[in-house]
C-alpha cells in the first residue's frame, strides 16, 4: 500500500516512517500543506495521514479541496487539536477518521486497516479475484489450495492489480507503488517482479498491455490453477 504522510513535526514523522515502512507499505512524506495538496491532486495514494496544522495550506483545506475535486483517497487526520468542533469539522470536510496526539502506533495501524478496508468495500483482510486471495495483513497469497508469503515487491504489485482488476496499470503507477519518490531502481526490476508473479498466478492472469503496462485478467484468474 502506498501512503502519503503529511506531518511537519520531523521527529514524529521520522518515528512514524520507520513504523509504517515496517511491513508491506511504501511511504512518502511531506511537511508542507501546499506540496501535500499538489501530490494528492496529481498522484495516486492508497491512504493519506494528515496533520491539520501545516505551513501554507491547513489540513482541513486540503481535505475539502481534494473531496471537491472528486478524489476519494482515504484520509486519517492526525492532530493535537482536541476540540470536538475541530473533530467534527474534519469529518464533515470528508476525512475518514480522526486520531488525536499523543497516540499509540498500534491504534493508528488498526485505524489504517479499518479505513482502507472500508474504502475498498472489503470487510476482512483479504482481497479476492477469481482463485486468488491476498491477505493484506500477512502478505500471504492463496492460489486455489496453495499458499505462499509474497516478497514485499511482489505483494505491492499484486495488491494494486487485485484492487483494480481488468484495468490497465501503467509502469509508472506500479513503480510508484514499489518505490514512491525514491529513485535508483533497475530499469528491468518491474519486469522481473511480474515474471515471478506470473509463475505463481499463471501467465495469462497478468497480461502485458504493450507500451503501457499490465492488467490483471479476472476471467483468467477464475480459470488458472497453475502457471
Amino acid at each position: 500500500m502506498r501512503i502519503l504522510l503529511i506531518e511537519d513535526d520531523h521527529l514524529l514523522a521520522n518515528t512514524m516512517l520507520d513504523m509504517l515502512r515496517d511491513g508491506q507499505n511504501t511511504v512518502d512524506w511531506l511537511d508542507d500543506g501546499q506540496q501535500a495538496l499538489n501530490a494528492l491532486l496529481n498522484e495516486d495514494f492508497d491512504l493519506a495521514i494528515l496533520d491539520l496544522t501545516l505551513p501554507r495550506v491547513d489540513g482541513l483545506d486540503i481535505v475539502r479541496n481534494i473531496r471537491n475535486r472528486g478524489i476519494e483517497t482515504p484520509v486519517i487526520i492526525l492532530t493535537a487539536r482536541t476540540d470536538l468542533d475541530e473533530k467534527l469539522q474534519g469529518l464533515n470536510s470528508g476525512a475518514d477518521d480522526y486520531l488525536t496526539k499523543p497516540f499509540a502506533m498500534a491504534e493508528l495501524k488498526a485505524r489504517i486497516r479499518a479505513v482502507t478496508r472500508r474504502g475498498s468495500g472489503v470487510r476482512t483482510a483479504g482481497l479476492k479475484v477469481g482463485r486468488l486471495t491476498l491477505d493484506t495483513d500477512s502478505g500471504q497469497l492463496e492460489v486455489g489450495n496453495d499458499t505462499v508469503t509474497l516478497p514485499r515487491s511482489e505483494f505491492q504489485i499484486l495488491h494494486y492489480l487485485m484492487r483494480h482488476p481488468d484495468q490497465v496499470a501503467t509502469r509508472r503507477r506500479l513503480e510508484e507503488q514499489l518505490y514512491g519518490w525514491e529513485h535508483g531502481a533497475e530499469s528491468n526490476a518491474l519486469e522481473v517482479h511480474i515474471h515471478h508473479l506470473r509463475r505463481r498466478v499463471g501467465k495469462a492472469t497478468i497480461r502485458t498491455v504493450r507500451g503501457v503496462g499490465y492488467l490483471l485478467d479476472s476471467h483468467a484468474a477464475e480459470e488458472t490453477a497453475c502457471p
